[in-house]
């Protein structure tokens, strides 16, 4: 409970402090966002460039299971 009590304190925190009534930090926080974002679009391109790797790795590992398994039913005496 305390946890929740003290998160809502900080988000009300943050808000007085972004509003051009109480700190008026908004410049600051477009700046930030300006910078922060284009990091992100990279850290996110390449987390997605791998999985798509690791997609396409797994797509032929079990093609050629498949390939395999089909071979050994339809001659099994070479295995």
């Amino acid at each position: 409970m305390s946890s929740l009590i003290i998160g809502i304190l900080f988000l009300a925190a943050a808000v007085f402090a972004i509003l051009p009534a109480g700190l008026g930090w908004w410049p600051n926080v477009v700046q930030f966002l300006r910078g922060f974002l284009p990091v992100v679009a990279v850290i996110i391109g390449l987390v997605v460039v791998f999985v798509g790797c690791a997609d396409i790795k797994d797509r032929m590992a079990a093609k050629k299971e498949k390939l395999h398994d089909k071979r050994k039913k339809a001659d099994p005496e070479k295995e």
